[in-house]
């Protein structure tokens, strides 16, 4: 049993998926403390200092998991949690017809173990059709979601090619925690 130190229901969803017996209770960090600019930078500093409040808050009684996630556009900005609305709106735009980086970190520990991955997903998408995307806007599925963007939910139907896990994209790589349980 491991606890998984999100509130993340992708996350919980992915570990259940894989048979992978859990607890779930959410760490309180401050991911605006981050200043970095890079992708990679960013996701593994989030997911370390989820890490060290979660060994603060529940010690290590049990085995800890730790992840976050960020994209990553062609240009390399990093593609947030929208704020709001208007601003999933714009950070959808700049997914329409272009290429992403999903990229997730984890951290798992046990009083004898600690095991760091960061792994990326790269994605293809053809243009969003703009009926479709205001209807995922409406629908706030976006909400809470790296980049307001759901490979599984809503971006599916317009992935022209994909490298990489989904699982990674869905903000967790299960497939390499697997080797280390």
């Amino acid at each position: 049993m491991i606890c998984l130190c999100s509130s993340s229901t992708s996350r919980a969803l992915l570990l259940r998926n894989f048979g992978i017996a859990f607890v779930q209770k959410s760490t309180d960090y401050d991911e605006e403390q981050i200043t970095t600019t890079i992708a990679k930078d960013f996701v593994y500093t989030a997911s370390a200092g989820k890490l060290e409040s979660a060994i603060k808050e529940y010690g290590l009684d049990m085995p800890l998991l730790c992840a976050d996630t960020v994209i990553s556009a062609s240009d390399g900005m990093i593609l947030r949690k929208p704020k709001d609305i208007n601003d999933a709106r714009r950070i959808l735009n700049i997914q329409s017809g272009s290429t992403i980086s999903i990229i997730s970190s984890l951290h798992y520990k046990t009083k004898s173990l600690s095991f760091s991955d960061i792994s990326a997903t790269h994605y293809h998408f053809a243009p969003f059709n703009k009926d479709d995307m205001e209807e995922y806007l409406d629908s706030r599925l976006w909400d809470g979601k790296a980049g307001g963007c759901m490979v599984e939910g809503f971006c599916k139907k317009y992935i022209l090619s994909v490298d990489g896990y989904e699982s990674t994209a869905m903000g967790l790589q299960v497939e390499t925690l697997m080797r280390w349980l």
